[in-house]
């Protein structure tokens, strides 16, 4: 897809964190076995603004780095992706977040973070560029910049404004548990914003985790819906993914490739299925390019997993139609 000039594609803001993620250069080692690590850039909205323009859509990322060599790092990075900054600002005081990631031999992945208090965390109201929230056709963010304040008000403050300008709310939760102070703060903070969003994605473990039910059963998944969403989709790894909307449900199988590291698969397709509903709305309503939609998203999800990292194994629009291809149902 071409996008001119003339004919911009909408603006998609993503806010929250951007961080460093150490990957063990040798996968199925723990944090104490590795011999060294990779540097890649991480955290999921960060990750979601990227997939976004390498599929060719707008993004802007907001969010607040520490001033140091990792958080310029971190925005270069952005800008080199293509990703409006505008909305970025540094924190003299505070470093940027780390995150150790073990990749156990199925390409799964722990955590192990660094962030007492880290720069994205530190965030201000007063530091929001509200200007560029109301350009957005969708402003999409995660629940880690809820856990701790400044960050927390910063986040409902832009919340509001979006919602007031008449913006679509997308909700990607992401479920980091060693990030909150406890389980039930974790469930109690994801869900106190749930009835804002216009469109949420959740995997299926995190389903498992904010119900407590079994992610399978069609009732459990629908415990999560509320009447002001217009598209709940649940995640189910390889297996593809499930969608419901006020008149409709079903699901979109996925594509079997060689899995190496899973991190970002769930920010690519998020991204991907962004960008389409950036370019229309009339998704919601359409079965039929819903699907189209979401099988192009899981084709982008899958190819991120068959590379290390998240941004430089995010797809490009070419990857995911060459594996549709491929794959024919």
């Amino acid at each position: 897809m071409t996008i001119s000039a003339a004919n911009p594609s909408p603006l998609i803001v993503s806010f929250g964190e951007m961080l460093i993620d150490f990957v063990p250069d040798v996968a199925g080692v723990s944090l104490a076995e590795s011999g060294g690590f990779l540097k890649a850039p991480g955290g999921a909205p960060a990750n979601v603004a990227c997939a976004i323009t390498k599929l060719g859509g707008t993004s802007a990322f907001i969010g607040k780095f520490g001033d140091d060599e990792f958080g310029h790092m971190l925005v270069d990075i952005l800008k080199k992706n293509g990703v409006k900054s505008e909305g970025v600002c540094f924190d003299k005081q505070a470093r940027t977040a780390l995150a150790f990631v073990t990749l156990k031999k199925n390409g799964e992945r722990e955590f192990m973070f660094y962030r007492n208090p880290s720069a994205d965390m530190l965030l201000k109201e007063s530091e929001l560029n509200m200007d560029l929230i109301k350009q957005a056709k969708i402003f999409h963010y995660g629940s880690i910049s809820l856990i701790s304040e400044p960050c927390r008000s910063a986040h409902i403050a832009a919340m509001k404004a979006a919602k007031a300008a008449g913006i679509l709310l997308s909700y990607d939760p992401n479920v980091r548990l060693p990030l909150w102070p406890s389980p039930e703060a974790a469930r109690e903070g994801i869900k106190s914003i749930w009835n804002e969003a216009d469109f949420i994605k959740v995997s299926d473990d995190e389903v498992e985790f904010l119900t407590q039910g079994d992610a399978s059963k069609e009732e459990v998944v629908l415990s999560l819906w509320h009447d002001g969403l217009k598209l709940l989709i649940v995640t189910d790894g390889g297996k593809g993914c499930r969608y419901f909307t006020k008149n409709f449900k079903g699901k979109v199988d996925g594509f079997s490739v060689k899995t190496l590291d899973t991190t970002g698969a769930g920010d690519a397709f998020v991204g991907a299925l962004l960008v389409s509903i950036a370019k229309d709305t009339s998704i919601f309503q359409n079965e039929g390019k819903l699907k189209e939609a979401l099988t192009f998203a899981n084709a982008c999800g899958a190819i991120c997993t068959t590379q290390k990292g998240a941004i430089p194994a995010l797809p490009s629009t070419n990857d995911a139609l060459a594996l549709i291809k491929s794959n024919p149902n």
